[in-house]
Order: C-alpha cells, then structure tokens, then sequence
C-alpha cells in the first residue's frame, strides 16, 4: 500500500477512491501502525457503461463538443458529432447534432444533419436535413430530404440532390 506523510506528522494510507489505489476498494487509516477504521469508498456514477453493447447494437464513434468549447480543424473517422460549442471545421461523418447553442462554420458532407443551432457553409446532406425551430442554416446546401420545423431558417444556394445523385449524373457525362 502506499503511504504518505500527512502535514501534522500521521501517517495515513491513500484514499481508495483513487483509480490507482490497489487495496480493492476498501479505505483504512492508519495511527500509530493500528487500523482506527476500515470502510467501504463512495460509489460515484460513471460514464462509461458496465455492460457490453447487445448484438446488433451499433458501436460508432462520437464525439461532444461541450458548451463553451470551441474547435477548429478537420474532423475524420467520426460517426456522430454533437456541436454544444463552437466548431469550425471540415467533417465527413454519418450524423451531425448541432445543439441550440452550438453553432458549426466550415464544410460538411454527412448522411443526416439535425440543426438547432446555426450552421454556416457548406453542407451536402446526403440522406435528411432537419432544421428545428431554433435552427438556422445558410450557405450552399445540397441536401436529399428536407424537414424544416416551424421558425426553422434555411437561407443560401440550395439544391435537391444530398450527393448520390450528383456523383451519378458526373460518371454518366464523363
């Protein structure tokens, strides 16, 4: 066990609610070499889950751009993004969530975009766009269904067509 030097000269042993302590689980504190008490640590919830996904279940990769967060960049190899911040940046996932209070600047190519807050660029969506009523989307959007709720803004060049159909007339004239 691992044992340190208090300020006042007694000598207790680490907390076990440390994820590195390796007495399993059980606190003690030690005066004088005795054992004064012996008690079971605080259980905090965990974000992580304990049990494996069920067959059938997707495992894809997300990643939450919290509140008062702000990103620049590109962002790959990403099933889900969650935008509660500020993103700016280049993707190519499958689902993006933008919250109302998150807003996206840059270019985007996904599968289903669902918009409360504000996006501002290029966006190719290739299956449903949906722009809720705290939504607002401007800049060239291609996009191949279209859901926009009540007070839901949609301004820019617009096109019907999320990509498929575009990448198809291409190899037909070429």
């Amino acid at each position: 066990m691992l044992r340190s030097e208090s300020l006042f000269g007694k000598r207790e042993t680490n907390s076990s609610n440390s994820p590195f302590s390796a007495n399993n689980g059980v606190s003690q504190s030690t005066v004088g070499g005795s054992v004064t008490s012996v008690q079971k640590p605080t259980q905090y919830p965990s974000s992580v889950p304990t049990t494996a996904p069920a067959a059938g279940e997707e495992t894809g990769s997300k990643l939450t751009v919290g509140p008062n967060i702000k990103v620049k960049g590109e962002i790959e190899d990403c099933d889900t993004l969650v935008v509660e911040g500020k993103v700016q940046a280049t993707i190519n996932c499958r689902v993006v969530q933008i919250a109302e209070r998150g807003a996206f600047k840059g270019s985007a190519e996904i599968d289903l975009a669902e918009i409360r807050g504000e996006f501002d660029g290029d966006l190719t969506v290739r299956q449903k766009l949906v722009i809720y009523s705290s939504g607002k989307v401007t800049g060239k959007i291609r996009y191949g269904k279209l859901v926009i709720e009540e007070g839901g803004q949609l301004s820019g060049d617009l096109q019907v067509g999320g990509g498929h159909e575009q990448k198809e007339l291409l190899h037909k004239t070429a």
